[in-house]
Order: C-alpha cells, then structure tokens, then sequence
C-alpha cells in the first residue's frame, strides 16, 4: 500500500524535495501538499525582479498545477495546518479535517522579524516576505515616499525594485555600512554610492525610536536624533526567524529552529524537516543552497537511501542590476592575514581577498565579480594559493604569469567544481549533461538545474558548453540595439517597462542614448515597444517606421508600390472583384497576381495615385491588407466544411473570425495564419506562425511555424474542442509574442528562445493570464485596429516625397 506523505508548507526547499522524490520514484508516495499562501512553490530569492519590473510573477514560479497534476500531488494552497498528533500521526487542517500521514515534512521556512517600536502595528508597516508584501510595493508609484529599514540583501533589493518604479525610497541602516555581514567597508562605500546613483537615499549609523501614524495608518519613521521620515509604506527587512511554531506545538524538539540531524530527521519518528525552519549542528539557513542539498537528502531518507547533510562555505550576491558585488569566506581583519586589493575609481572596482597560511579564506569584490566563482573554490577548497600569490587578484585568466585564454582556466576546472551555488551543481555532472545531448544553455537548465535559480552562474555555464563543444557551440553576445545605446533589445525592453517611459525622448534621454533621438535602426523597434506597453499613453509615431508602413504600400524595385487589399479569409464576391478590376484598369495596373495568402495584388501602383486608388476601393468595401506592415497578414483558409467532403469543421468561417479579431494589430515581425478543414492541410496552416488544423474532435492549435529562409513545422500549443477556445488561444498567443518578443523576431525564432513550455504555462495553463492577455490585446486594438487606406481616402491627396532616407534604405 502507497505510504501517504503530508509536507506543510510550498517553499523552496520542500518544493525541490518533491521534485526529487517524484523524479527518483513517482509512486513511492501519496503526497498531500499544505501551503499557508494561496499558491505553490515559486522561486522566493527572485521576488526582487519582480517587484523592478525584470520579471513576471508567472516567470518564478517554479511549479505550476500541470506539475503538481503531473506528479500527482494533491495541492491545499490557502490552508493551514493548525495541529500534529505525533503518536497517532495525524494533522487537523484549520477546516477541521484530520488526515492520517506516514511520514510528515515540515517545510514551514521562517518569519519576517518585525522591530517591536512602537507603531510597528500600523497600516502600512510591511516586511519583505512574500508575492503580498511584493504586490503592496508594487503599488507605490512616483507620488509615494517609501521608507526601508535594514541595509542588507533583502532590504536593498526592496529599495532597488521600488526606486526601478520611480518611488521615492529611503534606507535606514543602524550599522556603519551597507551588508556589513558581507562586505566591508569600501565595498560597502562603492554599492552606497552605486544605489545613491539610482536615486536612493541612504542613512546609516541612523537608530530608528517610533512609527508615527495617524488615522491608524504610517505616516512617518521617526529616529533617535529627532529626524521625521515621512512616508505612505515602511518596509522592515532586517532578518528572518524560523517559523517554528507548530513544531514545537507538536513535541519536537526546538532551538532556534527545528532540530534535525545529518538525515533532515527531527526528535520524532517519521517527521522531517527542511529549509530555513531548521537548525542543524547549532546553524539556521537563510541562502538557497544549503537548502537545496537539504532538499536532496530529505528526498533519499523519504526514499530509504543514505544522504547525509554537510554544512558548506557560502557566498553572496545582490540581485540589484548596475551593483555588482560578490563575497565569501572570512574577510574580518586578523592577526596573521594579509590582504590583496585592487581598486580602480575610474570604472568603480574594488577587489580584496584575505589570505592566511597560503591560503584564501575570503573574497570581497565590488564592480567585477567575474571571478567569483573561481575565488569561492580556492576558498572551499583550502587550494595552497602560495604558487599563485603575484598574479592572484587578477583571476584565473592570468595564472602562469601572463593572461591566457579565459577558457583555459574554466577546462582546468577540476570535475569536482562548483559552477552552480544555488544548486550545487558540479561541472561533472554539466559536462556528462552536456555529452547526453544537451547542447546549449536551455536544455543545461532543464537537465541540471545550472543556473535556473539566481542566474548569476549562466556565463560559466555557457563557457563550459564551449569548452566541451568546440566549434559546435556558438556563443550567445548580447548585442546591443544599435550604435546609440549599449543596451540590448531586452534590456531596453525591460527599462521601457521597469522605468514607465513613455516616450520616445523619455527613452532617448533616461537610457543615455548617444545620439539626440535615435537613429533608423533603433528608432522602428523602440516605437513598437513604447505602443505595444503603453498603448494608452503613447502615440503611434509614423516617422519611426519602414517606408512600407508609411506608405501602407510594398514599394517595389522601380519605386512603384504593390496594394493587396484584404480578403478575409480569402473569400471575395463579384462587387470586390469588379471594384479591383476597375481599379487595375483606371490606373493602368501592369500585374494583378493572386498571391500565396489568397488575395490579389496589384502590382506596379505609382506612389501619386495610392491615395485615390485606396478611395476608389474603399467605396467597394476593400480595407488594406497590411501586406507591407509588422503586423497581421493573411489568413489562409480551405474550405472546409462548407463544399468539401473531407472537412470537420468551417475552417473558412473561423479563419474569417480569426481575422477580423487580429487585423491591425501592430506585432514585432509579420504574423501569418492559416486554417485548415482536415488533417490534409491543404491550407498548410502546419508553416504558419499560427496553424489551426480542424479535426473531428475540435481543433489542433499549433504556433512557430516558418516558410521562409528557415522552413519549420509549428509545435502544437493545444488541442480545444471549440471554436471560441482556439480564438482565444491564438489572440492570448499573439499578444504574448507583442509583449515580449524583440523586434524584427519571428514568432518561431521567439518561441525558440523562451521555450514553447513557457508560452503553455501562460496562455494554456494559467486562465488568469490567458484573461489577461486577450483585455491587453482588445484594449490596444481599441486603439490603433484602423484602416490607414480609409484615412487617406477620405481626402485623397497626394503624398509628400520620400523623406527620412535612412529608413528607407533600412526597409
């Protein structure tokens, strides 16, 4: 009989013990999972992006209900476990269900410690915990002062994320220097300097006395010399305390955590526990990675396997972008150490290693934290660094007495080296991964877990898939947009987002653009990012785009222009074609072509006669086709159920839907659907950016379909057995791709760089999110959804000659 595990709490920890016990032997348990938030496991340590704006809560989730569903475990998000009865093995879930447990984990993690001053009770009073305390920060904006009091890890990234919003946040630090546990005092001095830069203010040496309220809501932080703070949120982050509680409630035996021995078992048989609520050998754990090696011991005693637990040497890093700053080791001044320090005030660096007995036992650097890996081992290790003592501050790069390829040092690695802190995982087991096939940084991930925590191991990673692979793997380089900006399209992305600009001289002038505005490569890609983010603050800039999207025409090799107008679905009717016809005739047309998509194209239009061309077949009913747009083309149909007798569904009728649902719509690329009758596919909606393939129980939805230079079947995003459902699904796609994608990327190339299981969790999976995306997408088709031919139409003139001629030859 399956044994029945309860484990209380969805952390970090508990959440890799479960994935560790399911991977090894899925039916070794029947698991009931309690968690006090109304949600699963999610990556805690990256809270700090979210609240900056650099991710998406969806993006840290770390399991999602198809996981949980996967792997069998019946999920009680919202629900406390209120009491253990150890003897009969028994807990009470508030509801005042008791359900029976084999074996019970606690994972019950910690609590944020809140200063008793007086007013610590106020509205407004948070800590820095959870998606809530989150969300409550999130909600500060331009006009709100905000007061943060701690100076360490967590209380930075607070004021960091918020500061990223354009809130107004202050620090109170008791200590002398900011993270005084990781950094001493000059690196401390060059990351208060570097966050003053950001527009924070900070106070250390300042002692806090009372929270000043009034109407039962913080209004101000007083502190001891009589300064008043005043503010709408205070933040307290100074220090966690294991939750403990029901433990100790339950008979087990207590510290400062819950005590467990080498095998994460505590004082009584059959319960385990793992993560910050633990103590072990006289140590609690905050950081991710003991925690992590926890989780895989826990796993192996569940599973009846030997693991022991050993404490290891950690080292720190911020998660605040522009501060770079790692540590490790004892850094602490002491009788018979020596430092080495480099500095260089130019570029705000700042390295120091203490050495003792030839050997490094701490690192503190500041602005260049490259080596930082590197530094960690030789401190683990206890390496003899006597050999290496003249050339060490530079790294592994110039061991030998003169720089050598950086690569050397990473293959010099022995198998046995860390590469990956949070999950403490060693290049062997990355190197064995990468000759089992995975052969790039994605499939690392997914095999190991190397650098899928924090990320600040990716670059080592990568290094070691080049040194494994050779010529077969190319490097990723962060381009930069273009010669204005350093910035890549992703960053620029995320600041357009993170930052709230919403202007094009907003971006220009707040990401340090080295030409006054723009230029015509970075000039298209930023306009579509400030449309398709602030679609209600921000107007559509037509000298930003390609000479085609101006002129809502494909200008041809001798200057004339092509004009497609739409045919819905590629249905037309004899008024449409004799209006074409007419047209083809009045402005001597030289080619009319019935085109790949199913529409007709008239080729050879003289840019003085579109304006009048558009006005006479608009009077037909004819809008434009946006064959020449970054946007909607076509959408391709057969005729499915309507004529032919192979067809399962109206494949016409729902490509005619489809289309007048995304037609306008501004994308990063062109976007072309098709929809298909019957799995003979003659619409070949299977190279589409979007395929519907329609069979007798519903519809196949497949999206990253390509027909071009690269030819690529779509991968399936969803089986839907209605028509609205296949709607909704291909607009949530759509709207994805127009939030996060780079410009001028197809959506094959996009979904390649996210992963397709990214996209499902968003648009499949989570209804929320899909919810959300369709109102995104509606709102800004409310906006920009015209017809640009009808504009022009209405007061047909001719345009003005070809200007901006850098766009021009760019198109």
């Amino acid at each position: 009989m399956t044994q029945k595990l309860i484990v209380i709490g969805a952390g970090m920890a508990s959440g890799r013990v479960l994935e560790h016990l399911t991977d090894a032997d899925p039916g070794a348990y029947d698991i009931t999972l309690f968690n006090a938030e109304p949600r699963g496991n999610y990556n805690r340590i990256m809270l700090s992006p979210v609240l900056s704006g650099e991710k998406t809560y969806q993006e840290i989730v770390t399991h999602d209900d198809a996981w949980y569903a996967a792997a069998g475990v019946t999920c009680r998000f919202g629900e406390r476990v209120v009491a253990i009865d150890t003897a009969a093995k028994t807990v009470t879930a508030e509801t005042g269900e008791v359900l029976p447990y084999d074996k019970l984990l606690f994972g019950t993690g910690s609590n944020p410690f809140m200063i008793p001053l007086p007013g610590h009770d106020l509205d407004g009073v948070i800590a820095y915990r959870d998606l809530e305390d989150t969300e409550r920060m999130m909600a500060m904006g331009p006009d709100n002062k905000v007061v943060v009091i701690g100076g360490g890890l967590l209380g930075l990234e607070a004021a960091a994320g918020m500061a990223a919003r354009g809130v107004d946040v202050t620090v109170v630090h008791i200590m002398g220097h900011l993270m005084e546990r990781q950094l001493d005092e000059a690196a401390g001095y060059l990351l208060r300097k570097s966050l003053e830069a950001k527009g924070i203010t900070i106070l250390c040496g300042a002692n806090s006395k009372e929270i000043l309220g009034e109407n039962g809501r913080v209004r101000a932080l007083l502190l001891e010399d009589g300064t008043e703070l005043a503010c709408d949120l205070l933040v307290m982050a100074v220090g966690i305390r294991p939750n403990v509680a029901l433990a100790q409630e339950a008979g087990l035996a207590v510290g400062r955590g819950i005590h467990v021995d080498d095998q994460m078992l505590t004082s009584v048989e059959d319960v385990l526990a793992v993560g910050e609520c633990v103590e072990h050998d006289g140590a609690v754990f905050g950081l991710v990675a003991p925690l992590y090696d926890q989780a895989k011991v826990a796993a192996a005693t569940l599973l009846g396997q030997q693991a022991a637990f050993v404490q290891k040497s950690l080292s720190t890093k911020l998660k605040v972008t522009g501060c770079d700053l790692f540590s490790a080791g004892d850094f602490a001044e002491g009788e018979g150490r020596e430092d080495i320090v480099f500095r260089d005030p130019g570029r705000g660096i700042y390295k120091r290693l203490v050495i003792e007995d030839d050997k490094l036992v701490g690192a503190v650097m500041y602005g260049d934290t490259a080596d930082g890996s590197w530094f960690f081992g030789l401190i683990k290790d206890g390496t003899d660094i006597s050999e290496m003592r003249e050339t060490l501050i530079f790294g592994p790069a110039y061991q030998g007495g003169s720089p050598v390829d950086p690569l050397s040092a990473v293959a010099a690695l022995p198998p046995e080296a860390e590469i990956c802190g949070c999950n403490g995982i060693c290049k062997s087991t990355i190197t064995d991964a990468i000759a089992g096939g995975a052969t790039d940084l994605g499939a690392v991930r997914a095999t190991t877990k190397a650098s899928a925590s924090c990320g600040t191991c990716t670059g080592l990673v990568e290094q070691l898939l080049q040194v494994t692979l050779g010529d077969d793997f190319q490097m990723p380089a962060a381009q930069p947009m273009c010669g204005c900006t350093d910035l890549t399209h992703e960053d620029v992305r995320r600041l357009i987002k993170s930052q709230e600009l919403k202007s094009q001289p907003a971006v220009w002038q707040e990401l340090g653009w080295t030409t006054p505005n723009g230029c015509h490569v970075c000039r298209p890609a930023v306009n579509f990012y400030l449309l398709a983010d602030w679609p209600l603050e921000y107007r559509d800039d037509p000298q930003s785009r390609f000479v085609n999207e101006r002129k809502h025409a494909n200008i041809q090799k001798d200057g004339t222009f092509s004009v497609v107008p739409r045919m819905w679905g590629g249905i037309t009717n004899p008024t449409e074609l004799r209006a074409i016809a007419d047209a083809a005739e009045k402005y001597d047309v030289p080619t009319v072509k019935v085109t790949g998509g199913q529409r007709i194209d008239l080729l050879g239009v003289k840019g003085e006669d579109l304006p009048y061309i558009w006005a006479d077949l608009n009077k037909a009913g004819l809008v434009s086709g946006h064959a020449y747009s970054k946007g909607l083309r076509t959408v391709k149909t057969c005729v499915g159920t309507d004529h032919c007798r192979f067809g399962t569904q109206d494949s016409t009728g729902l490509g005619i839907k489809l289309e007048r649902a995304l037609w306008g719509s501004w994308t990063p690329h062109k976007v072309k659907l098709a929809v298909s009758g019957c799995p003979r596919n003659c619409a070949e909606a299977t190279c589409k950016d979007v395929g519907v393939v329609c069979v007798d129980s519903g519809y196949q939805v497949g999206v990253a379909g390509a027909a071009g230079m690269d030819v690529k079947e779509t991968e399936r995003l969803a089986d839907v057995p209605t028509e609205q459902e296949a709607i909704d699904l291909t607009v949530a796609f759509i709207q994805l791709y127009r939030e996060n994608a780079k410009y001028l990327d197809r959506p094959y190339k996009w979904v390649a760089k996210v992963g397709l299981d990214w996209v499902k969790a968003r648009v499949v999976d989570d209804l929320e999110e899909r919810a959300r995306l369709i109102a995104a997408f509606e709102l800004s088709q409310s906006i920009y959804r015209k017809d640009p031919w009808a504009e022009h139409a209405a007061k047909p003139a001719p345009f003005a000659p070809l200007a901006n001629l850098e766009l021009e030859a760019a198109e």
